[in-house]
């Protein structure tokens, strides 16, 4: 029988990966997990569980099974495949008063891009707006997702 997973925890599992971590699906258990870079690192070395404290050794035995490929394991899309910019450009394009796009539109290029797009949805009391339509665009990755793995999920 396959696993029921919490969409919410596919979506959660997306948002809180870094440039120093990942997250993967247990699918049998149907948990997500987040590994950071340092985890991994020390399930490659093979170093015994016990020169670690009692609370890392599950998340190395877990970074253990992720590298040995055995197919309980598979990563989420990372930040990357997520494309945070993608997702602020649209969100852009969408916004019904062309004066306050065009604005945030211009603000999005070059250095910087995030801090001013996230000043400027502020300033025009579009924030919720905004968290509202980053929320929608993780969980179409997220069902985009399940599906390409055959994974079955519960969205409430």
């Amino acid at each position: 029988m396959a696993i029921l997973v919490k969409l919410d925890d596919i979506i959660d599992g997306l948002e809180s990966q870094s440039d120093e971590s990942s997250s993967f699906l247990n699918k049998r258990t149907g948990e997500v997990v987040l590994i950071n870079d340092y985890e991994m690192r020390a399930a490659e070395e093979g170093n015994p569980l016990e020169d670690f404290p009692d609370w890392e050794q599950d998340q190395v035995r877990i970074a253990r099974e992720i590298l040995a490929e055995t197919g309980q394991y598979i990563p989420l899309p990372t930040k990357f495949d997520i494309d945070e910019y993608s997702i602020m450009e649209r969100f852009c394009v969408s916004i019904d008063n062309q004066e306050i796009s065009d604005v945030l539109y211009d603000l999005i290029s070059g250095s910087g891009a995030f801090r001013r797009f996230k000043d400027a949805i502020y300033r025009y009391g579009i924030e919720e707006e905004w968290h509202s339509y980053h929320d929608n665009a993780l969980k179409e990755i997220a069902v985009e997702w399940c599906r390409e793995n055959n994974i079955e999920f519960d969205e409430e």
